[in-house]
């Protein structure tokens, strides 16, 4: 069946049109998930909001969710964390989420990657990843796959897999990419140390290698 990504993106924006901030946690995951986590056919136009880099989407996150962001980066997301699981997630999606689109192409981008790697791991200590649906999982578990390190990037996969082995058959196919992901992130870590897409913004001088790397399409994430 033909599915018009562009219009369910349109769609979306509309239905997020509200200016009203974003402000406590189940705010943040309504946001984010809608009825994805419960309904597999409202991924579509969730991936939409995830992963298209829309300029109009960036924009939107950024009018619900830079002053909320903020807070949380002060002090605010431990004690989000300290409630639950589900509100540790809320805190995750809006620290290493959120912060990716309002600061998208700049050295920002990546300033909270190590709260938000602590909430994960931290939360992970307290299995408390383990309660949420598929699909919150894979973004509680995002963090991980940002972070430059290989021994991160190595747990991340096999939190895939485990996550993987746990999802029933409406969810499985996507997760199963999830995995990929992951393993595409830890493969570029273990060959190159860093993620060099990021070496231009944050000012890093790439090794030919890494230039390589980039001259490849799709090289990156």
């Amino acid at each position: 069946m033909y599915t018009d990504n562009a219009a369910i993106g349109r769609d979306l924006i509309e239905k997020k049109r509200s200016t009203r901030p974003l402000q406590t946690p189940g705010d943040v995951l309504n946001f984010w998930f809608d009825d994805a986590a419960s309904d597999p056919e409202k991924l579509e136009g969730r991936n939409q909001l995830w992963w298209s880099g829309d300029e109009e989407i960036d924009r939107l996150v950024a009018t619900r969710g830079v002053t909320l962001l903020a807070r949380l980066a002060s002090g605010l997301a431990q004690d989000w964390a300290k409630r639950g699981a589900a509100e540790r997630l809320a805190a995750i999606v809006a620290i290493d989420q959120f912060t990716r689109n309002i600061f998208r192409d700049t050295e920002f981008a990546f300033e909270n990657d190590a709260l938000a790697l602590k909430l994960c791991k931290d939360g992970l200590l307290k299995e408390e990843d383990k309660v949420l649906a598929p699909v919150k999982r894979w973004f509680f578990y995002l963090p991980l796959m940002h972070s430059e390190n290989l021994a991160d990037q190595d747990r991340c996969v096999e939190l895939f897999e485990n996550l993987l082995e746990d999802t029933d058959d409406a969810y499985y196919s996507t997760i199963k990419n999830a995995l990929e992901f992951a393993i595409k992130h830890r493969d570029v870590i273990q060959k190159y140390g860093r993620f060099p897409h990021r070496n231009a913004v944050l000012e890093r001088k790439s090794t030919p290698a890494e230039l390589d790397y980039l001259a490849q399409p799709g090289a990156g994430f």
